[in-house]
Formats: structure tokens, sequence, C-alpha cells
């Protein structure tokens, strides 16, 4: 039967699937999704050495999270102590 010819390679490449139809020089300065650079800004506070460590540097919310994941993490070891004491205590006939 013999071997099938091969199509030619074609010399442009494809469209990308997943690209935008605007190139970057398109875009206006201006776009929302764009945004404002923050980094500069978070890298002052959390460069400051004013004492508090990295997780506390934001203030009230870091503080309330802070404490939050405390008092689960503590509550919880308790909570797992009491479980495994009363597991321990054999049962009555």
């Amino acid at each position: 039967q013999g071997l099938k010819p091969e199509p030619p390679v074609p010399t442009e490449s494809p469209d990308p699937i997943f690209g935008t139809s605007k190139l970057p020089s398109d875009l206006p300065a201006t776009d929302p999704f764009l945004g404002q650079n923050k980094v500069p800004d978070l890298q002052k506070i959390f460069q400051r050495s004013d004492g508090l460590p990295v997780h506390l540097k934001l203030g009230v919310p870091d503080k309330m999270l802070y404490r939050t994941t405390m008092a689960l993490t503590i509550g919880g070891t308790i909570y797992c102590l009491i479980a495994l004491y009363i597991a321990s205590q054999p049962r009555n006939p």
C-alpha cells in the first residue's frame, strides 16, 4: 500500500488558545485590573523596627486572627486530652 505523504509543515505559529486579543501596547495605563502596586507600602510596614512579630504588624485584624487561632489550638488540645482520659477509663460492667 505504501506510506502516505506527510502534509506540509505550516510556517506560521498557530494563534494561542487562551491568549487575549489585546496586545500590551493596546492596553491603557489606567485599566482597573492593573491596580496600584502596594508592595512598597507593605515593605515599609513589615520592615519597621517596632518590636512586633511580623504576623501582628497589620494591627487589629492580625491580633484577632492570632488570638482566635490560639484559642482554637488550646481548646482543641484540652478537648483531645479529655477525650484521651475518657477513652482510657475502663468500662463498668
